[in-house]
């Protein structure tokens, strides 16, 4: 099983068209309101701020995608990031799950150069060091 936590996004849709296209059927989409991207698809519903809802979202699944995101509002992501980050991988902890997190990029320098692994981290406001 291999489920996308946030799953109502552009990324999650993205993710399960190519996840089904190209490596199994197997898909569970997780947000709080989900809908089918592929007719095989396992919807659950869950809010990953509630840590119970996380736990019982991942469990079974070997691989968890976590493309959630938050509203532009900075005090959101100070206040909820950390929960939602938390909540994930305790989730996956616990049920012995791989998980892929898809990132952001608001901790890198702000400048046309390529970003790498390698690329070091300079955040520019609260987002940013969030």
């Amino acid at each position: 099983m291999q489920t996308i936590l946030g799953a109502s996004g552009q990324i999650g849709r993205e993710l399960a068209v190519h996840l089904k296209r190209g490596f199994t059927g197997d898909i569970r989409l997780v947000s709080r309101n989900p809908k089918k991207v592929n007719e095989t698809d396992q919807l659950h519903r869950a809010n990953l701020l509630d840590a119970g809802d996380t736990l019982r979202a991942v469990e079974g699944s070997d691989i968890v995608y976590l493309t959630a995101g938050l509203p532009m509002d900075t005090r959101l992501w100070v206040e909820q990031w950390p929960v939602i980050m938390k909540n994930v991988i305790d989730a996956c902890a616990a049920h012995g799950a791989r998980l892929v997190f898809f990132d952001n990029t608001y901790m890198y320098p702000r400048t046309a150069a390529p970003q790498t692994e390698s690329t070091p981290f300079e955040p520019v406001g609260r987002k940013a060091v969030v």
